[in-house]
C-alpha cells in the first residue's frame, strides 16, 4: 500500500492538507484510518443488522463464476442513522476538497460478501458504471467504509494506484457485472503494482471514480460487509436523459459528526429512495431470495 497515501483521523485536529490533496491527485485514493470510532460503528452496524433493510431490500449480482457478491442500494440518505453517516461533515467536506467543489449524495450500497460464498467484484472502475448514467466527466469518487475487518482472506478491495489518471477503460457486461477490459487491465497491472487495502473496521478509503477496483471472493469463515457512498460534484450533473435510475444534482445538507450518535432512528427508511435492481441498466441482479430473507426477519 501507498504509505503515503495512508493517513490517521483524528476529530479534534482532522483537516484536508496539501499532502493530503497531492495523495489523492497522485495515487487516485486516500485512506482515513479510524474514520468512524466503535461507537459510532456500532450504532451503525445496530441499523444494517437489527432491521428489515438487508432482508426487504437486498440483492446479489453474479460473478463470472455464478457467486454473488450482495448488496443494498439507497439514492437519498433519509433521516436514519445510515442517513447521518452520508451527511457528516467528516465524509462529505473531506469528499468536497478531494474534488474541489460542492458535492451532492449519489448513491450508498451495502456490500455484503458472506463466509465461504460471498462472490468476487469484477475489475472495474466506479465510473465505467455511472458514464452509462449520464455523467460526463469522472468529477465523483466512492468512500468504502469497513464495517467487518477487510483482509486478502475474506475479498478485501484491491486497487490500482494510480490507474485514474489512464482515464474511462470500456466495459462490458461480465455475468451480472459491469467490467473493465480484462486485456487492458493486466496490461496496467504491469505499469500500476495491485495493492490490498486490508482495513480495520470504522477505516475509510476514498477514491476516484476512475481508479481500477475489484475484490476476490470471500473463501474465509469470516464475513466481510462494507458502507460505500458515493459522491458527484454538483457542476458534474448528469445528462437528464441517462441519469435514471441515479439522481441528478439535489442539494445536501450537511450535518455535525456528533448527529451519527445523536440520531435516534434506527428503523424509519422512509425517503431513502432503495434501488429497484430490474432498473438498474448496468448491472443483472437476482433478487430470487428477498422475499424468502423477508419472511425470516
Amino acid at each position: 500500500m501507498a504509505t503515503e497515501a495512508d493517513f490517521t483521523y483524528d476529530e479534534a485536529t482532522f483537516e484536508v492538507t496539501d499532502k493530503i490533496l497531492k495523495a489523492f491527485k497522485e495515487q487516485g485514493y486516500i485512506i482515513l484510518r479510524g474514520l468512524f470510532n466503535p461507537e459510532e460503528l456500532k450504532k451503525i452496524k445496530s441499523v444494517l443488522e437489527e432491521t428489515d433493510l438487508v432482508p426487504k431490500h437486498g440483492y446479489g449480482i453474479p460473478d463470472a463464476t455464478g457467486r454473488m457478491p450482495k448488496m443494498v442500494l439507497w439514492r437519498a440518505p433519509g433521516t436514519d442513522v445510515t442517513g447521518m453517516v452520508c451527511r457528516c461533515e467528516k465524509v462529505v467536506t473531506t469528499s468536497e476538497k478531494l474534488l474541489g467543489g460542492e458535492v451532492y449524495h449519489y448513491s450508498t450500497k451495502l456490500m455484503m460478501k458472506e463466509p465461504l460464498i460471498g462472490g468476487r467484484q469484477e475489475w472495474h472502475q466506479d465510473y465505467g458504471y455511472w458514464y452509462q448514467n449520464g455523467l460526463l466527466f469522472p468529477d465523483a469518487l466512492s468512500v468504502f467504509v469497513a464495517i467487518d475487518r477487510c483482509n486478502k482472506a475474506n475479498g478485501c478491495l484491491q486497487v490500482l494506484p494510480g490507474s485514474h489518471k489512464v482515464g474511462r477503460i470500456e466495459h462490458k457486461s461480465v455475468a451480472g457485472q459491469t467490467g473493465a477490459d480484462l486485456e487492458r487491465v493486466e496490461h496496467l497491472k504491469k505499469v500500476f503494482p495491485l495493492t490490498y487495502m486490508e482495513m480495520e473496521p470504522g477505516d475509510a478509503l476514498f477514491f476516484h471514480s476512475n481508479v481500477l477496483h475489484a475484490s476476490d471472493a470471500n473463501n474465509s469463515s469470516n464475513r466481510r460487509w462494507a458502507l460505500i457512498m458515493a459522491y458527484n460534484r454538483k457542476s458534474n450533473n448528469p445528462l437528464e436523459s441517462l441519469a435514471p435510475p441515479f439522481p441528478r444534482y439535489t442539494p445536501l445538507e450537511k450535518v455535525p459528526n456528533s448527529a451519527i450518535l445523536d440520531c435516534t432512528n434506527l428503523t424509519d427508511f422512509s425517503g431513502k429512495e432503495f434501488l429497484d435492481p430490474t432498473a438498474d441498466k448496468t448491472v443483472k441482479a437476482d433478487t430470487s431470495n428477498r422475499s424468502e430473507q423477508a419472511t425470516k426477519a
